[in-house]
């Protein structure tokens, strides 16, 4: 170490801070704040902040609060209230995607989309006069991605009248434009459900399934730095009652829960290699649990066993042995866009 110019020793030193005090840190000299805000610096903080700084934000009828993540128990601590640094209305804020600390969300009385750091409070408008970054629920689908060059960008699928349009935002040009993306006509209806993307390796995923019992389930790829789409199927999983697909990345491997059943569920994990799902845990059918509770369910945290959350706190325990999952997953998009598992850190939503 003593051999180290003191610039590099300064460096690895600042990017283990938190988030918060990196923040801070920017006040002490030009200097300071010119390395705090270069990119690599940014980058390198942000991957060493993913399982010290996770939290969760939940968004209730009158506060927004966030929660740490206290992994010994395996629960929440004690919350803090946010403000939202934007305009709302009745908290009618909905959390569509997340990725490295940045919350994409929209303003459900204007429909507009916004990329926020709740951490920084900073935040960046993303609808245009020329109607682009507008969001409809239950019609339209996001995803939040960062592109080989460290772009971030806002994949948006908008079905409008049985017409597709898919437009990516980029932060570095502050601007959309469309791309080309030809499926099969019927997932244009809305009687297909398209969920949030999830972005693991490169790439975001997308399920797509039929909101009837028995109906098709489809898992969409768009790959980031090609822009091309394609489509693989869904794990061979029981068509009986409801079925339900939720996609996390875990060590840049992609992972699905997928519950199935009626009045009984059961829950299988499996994982992606290739183009096929692997079949990792299969759990015993959990006990009964009113339909409006399960639908609540916010995630899974692993301490060697899966322990499944709600906003109110532990649902039920899945016994199993798998320790190298030992941070906590999202496994849902919070059904009313409520809530969302994120890191700090000081990824900023604009150049």
């Amino acid at each position: 170490m003593a051999d180290l110019p003191i610039h590099t020793i300064v460096f690895e030193i600042l990017t283990r801070l938190p988030a918060k005090d990196v923040g801070r840190s920017k006040s002490v000299c030009k200097q300071w704040y010119a390395l705090l805000s270069t990119q690599d610096f940014v980058r390198i903080h942000c991957s060493r902040s993913f399982s010290s700084n996770q939290r969760v934000l939940l968004i209730d009828d009158l506060t927004c609060s966030v929660h740490p993540i206290i992994s010994k128990y395996n629960d929440y601590g004690p919350s803090s209230i946010v403000t939202f640094p934007f305009h709302h209305q009745n908290n009618d804020v909905s959390i569509l995607s997340h990725l490295n600390g940045l919350l994409c969300v929209c303003l459900n009385h204007t429909y507009e989309l916004i990329l926020w750091n709740p951490t920084t409070t900073a935040f960046n408008r993303l609808s245009t006069p020329d109607s682009h970054g507008f969001y409809i629920n239950n019609l339209d689908a996001v995803g939040l991605y960062v592109d080989a060059d460290d772009d971030y960008k806002v994949l948006h699928i908008k079905r409008r009248s049985g017409v597709l349009g898919v437009y990516v935002y980029s932060r570095e040009v502050d601007s959309w434009r469309n791309i080309p993306f030809i499926t099969r006509q019927e997932y244009l209806s809305p009687h297909f459900n398209w969920s949030a993307g999830t972005f693991c390796g490169g790439t975001l995923y997308f399920t797509v399934c039929e909101c009837r019992l028995g109906g098709t389930k489809r898992v969409i790829c768009f790959d980031v730095n090609s822009e091309q789409f394609k489509e693989i199927s869904f794990p061979s999983v029981p068509s009986i009652g409801m079925v339900q697909g939720v996609l996390v990345s875990v060590k840049n491997e992609l992972h699905m829960f997928a519950s199935t059943g009626m009045f009984e569920m059961t829950i299988d994990l499996w994982t992606l290699q290739g183009d096929y799902w692997i079949k990792v845990l299969s759990c015993s059918p959990i006990p009964l649990i009113s339909l409006s509770l399960w639908c609540d369910i916010t995630h899974y945290v692993t301490n060697g066993n899966w322990f499944v959350m709600t906003k109110l706190g532990k649902l039920f325990t899945i016994e199993m042995d798998m320790k190298h999952f030992e941070c906590f997953y999202p496994v849902s998009w919070f059904r009313g866009f409520k809530g969302a598992v994120f890191v700090q850190t000081i990824v900023s939503p604009s150049i």
